[in-house]
């Protein structure tokens, strides 16, 4: 525990001799096996620690992974050492180490993974995903009893609903859309309008592998490219969005289980 882990960081660690376990497990993680003695491809996993206990004298954890981040080939973990500040015989040896310097900039920063990180907003890498969020992307005007509809069908089933403007936790209003949709365990889009706002953040919805219910008052408002992937529609009016929400409710418990 602790091996190749600088001395001011153990003490970070270590506040008063012994392992603060928040604050291990307060760190994002990167977990991954011994290289260089199989043949088969092996993998990184890269996630947040989650139920840290000892047992008996081993520490025990269960890793949550980073949403939308994909297991990792461990030869890209070792061509990405010195940003890492991993030493290569470190590969080679079973230990725990807590390293400084920011890991998701290191992996995804455009270096040897060749990925890029957004350069108009910033994924939440941080926040956990809240299992009983629901993220609703709307046009706000002209849809107040489509909301309560929405809601209604979300809060029926034990669920949290939110909509962006019903939080204010940053400066930009961007950073707000990103971390719901990052936090939420499931997107509704209501594509009705064709609001391009409400395109865009049902595009990153998908791109952050979130599951994406989409609605629309009619097919004529669903943009091409997502004509592939059902869409529930409904009549804005008493009797349409009573039926929209049962549908709704549905659904999402299907997603939820």
């Amino acid at each position: 525990m602790l091996e190749y882990t600088a001395e001011h960081v153990k003490a970070f660690i270590q506040p008063d001799g012994s392992l603060d376990l928040h604050r291990l497990a307060s760190l994002p993680t990167l977990v991954m096996p011994e290289t260089g003695f199989v043949d088969e491809t092996q993998v990184a996993r890269v996630g947040r620690l989650t139920n840290l206990r000892w047992q008996g004298r081993e520490l025990r954890f269960n890793l949550v992974d980073t949403p939308g981040i994909s297991s990792i080939g461990t030869e890209r973990i070792e061509a990405l050492a010195d940003e890492l500040d991993i030493q290569q015989f470190e590969f080679h040896r079973t230990h725990w180490a807590v390293k400084e310097g920011d890991l998701y900039a290191a992996l995804f920063g455009g270096g040897a993974t060749g990925q890029l990180a957004p350069k108009v907003f910033n994924f939440p890498v941080q926040l956990p995903v809240e299992r009983d969020l629901v993220a609703v992307m709307m046009p706000f005007a002209g849809f107040d009893s489509v909301d309560v509809s929405i809601k209604e069908a979300v809060e029926s089933l034990g669920l949290r609903c939110h909509r962006a403007d019903d939080i204010w936790e940053n400066h930009h209003i961007m950073d707000d859309v990103i971390s719901l949709i990052w936090r939420s365990r499931v997107v509704v889009s209501d594509l009705s309008g064709k609001n391009p706002n409400v395109f865009y953040e049902t595009g990153i919805a998908h791109a952050l592998g979130r599951d994406v219910v989409q609605l629309a008052q009619s097919l004529a408002d669903v943009p091409f490219d997502l004509r592939s992937i059902r869409t529930l529609t409904y009549l804005n009016n008493g009797e349409g969005l009573s039926k929209m929400k049962t549908a709704l409710a549905q659904r999402l418990e299907s997603l939820v289980g």
